[in-house]
């Protein structure tokens, strides 16, 4: 029985026949409000007044019958679980019903606890409906393109780019330095598309060895390589009717790319070992940090691959190239790693605010991000000053012309300052690799050993994987 302070979920009874609605009324009196309509048009005319959380529909009634209305509330939108009246010489119409969007069906004369139980099953799936499609909303209210930091010319560029491609199924480039944002993007276009209701799958190029990436795109059957002991379905299929995200796919090796086309062509692959192609409608979003046209000169990446994906380029600036915005970011983060970590909030002293306007972010925004992240923990009071700031964004020399007018003018030793420009530059190329040596070492016309060697004597130490 319904605890007496409990909201009662409200019922509609749609029945030609009084004796049922009367017995219905009575039998769920004590556990939920019903409202008894004795035909299809009184039930439309209830709906247009009142909610109601769950509908029991007889289907045979004069004029239109249960199977016409519940055609007509599907038509209308109304997702509210409904469950069939029928008679026994009916019960092929109601697994019809159910074909066409009935929760349930319960036959006549019907029994009371089975009754209360389909009851309990279709007001509690509709919570769960609802429970979902509140999370979808607060998910795509997360990454609306409105919601991300920007009001540079630059950055309104992308946005408005971003605005109108997300509602087509359009391919889309996302380039852009390491840290400047291009995951979020990503999922600004998917969660403002049509298919924000189906997944979008993640997958970094980088992360994968090559001889596992065609395995995890594209699955692969049972006993297709030696520790294939169960058939594996790929990052396509997890994505169908959704969109996939290919981060860093300037990693991506000639074999893969070459398989990457054929989806691209045609919307079909092989699994790994498999002999039946499997077809999948799939939105491609793909990002890099890398110049492709570069990697397409040296022969790295496919250029028939490069024009599929580039239907729409987005290029993310990088955050020195952004300082309009810098202010608002350095706010929007200093608040919302303050309320993530529960701590009351901070303010960056005048001197500051000037250091991370001058600093030239490598990092981009992830490392500004991650920076206010340290200083809000380490930093003692509530206001985080000069001092409080690591060396290397303290210092005023980040421009070369500074280091060049410090070294003539006596201020620092000829050594000192190529030193320091070399770790800097170093740095840069680690930050732009995301501390691949090896593709950092090819960055600056170096050699991998020799790198190591320069990284050890200026004490650059990478961070643990």
């Amino acid at each position: 029985m319904a605890d007496a302070t409990t909201v009662k979920r409200r019922v509609l009874v749609v029945d030609d026949e009084e004796g049922v609605r009367e017995s219905l009324r009575m039998t769920l009196k004590d556990d939920y409000e019903t409202i008894a309509v004795g035909s299809a048009e009184e039930a439309l005319d209830t709906l247009t007044s009142a909610s109601v959380d769950v509908v029991l529909l007889d289907i045979l009634m004069p004029g239109m019958d249960g199977m016409k209305l519940l055609e007509e509330l599907r038509a209308r939108n109304l997702n509210m679980p409904i469950i069939m009246l029928t008679a026994t010489k009916t019960l092929k119409t109601a697994i019809e019903a159910m074909k066409l969007g009935a929760f349930w069906y319960v036959t006549k004369p019907f029994d009371v606890d089975e009754l209360r139980l389909h009851l309990q099953r279709a007001t509690e799936n509709a919570d769960l409906k609802g429970e979902l499609q509140k999370l979808r909303s607060e998910v795509r209210h997360r990454y609306h393109v409105g919601n991300i930091i920007g009001h540079s010319p630059k950055m309104e560029e992308v946005f408005k780019t971003v605005e109108t491609v997300a509602k087509l199924r359009t391919t889309v480039l996302i380039t852009g330095e390491s840290g400047t944002g291009k995951e979020l993007i990503a999922k600004a276009i998917h969660y403002g598309s049509p298919r924000a209701h189906r997944p979008l799958v993640t997958l970094n190029c980088a992360a994968i060895p090559e001889t596992l990436l065609e395995s995890e795109l594209f699955g692969h059957e049972k006993g297709s390589f030696t520790d294939a002991h169960m058939k594996k379905l790929g990052q396509f299929e997890l994505a169908h009717e959704g969109s996939l995200f290919l981060d860093e796919i300037g990693e991506m090796g000639g074999a893969t790319q070459a398989k990457l086309l054929r989806v691209l062509e045609h919307g079909e692959f092989l699994r790994v070992g498999g002999m039946k192609p499997v077809c999948v409608d799939v939105r491609i979003i793909a990002a890099t940090n890398r110049d492709l046209a570069v990697a397409m000169k040296e022969n790295k990446f496919r250029t028939d691959l490069f024009y599929r994906l580039n239907v729409v380029s987005v290029h993310l600036p990088p955050l020195r190239e952004r300082r309009d915005d810098m202010s608002h970011l350095i706010r929007h983060f200093t608040q919302a790693k303050a309320r993530e970590m529960g701590m009351a909030e901070k303010t960056f002293s005048p001197e500051a605010v000037d250091a991370l306007l001058r600093y030239p972010w490598p990092g981009n925004v992830r490392e500004l991000e991650n920076l206010i992240e340290r200083l809000l923990v380490l930093t003692e009071g509530t206001v985080i000053t000069l001092e409080d700031l690591p060396e290397q964004v303290r210092r005023t020399d980040h421009e070369p012309g500074n280091i060049k007018e410090a070294v003539l003018e006596g201020r620092k030793s000829l050594g000192t300052a190529v030193d320091e420009f070399e770790r800097e530059i170093i740095d840069e190329a680690l930050q732009k690799t995301d501390f691949n040596q090896t593709r950092a070492a090819e960055l600056l016309g170096t050699t991998r050993r020799i790198l190591k060697y320069r990284m050890d004597k200026l004490g650059i130490i990478a961070p643990e994987r």
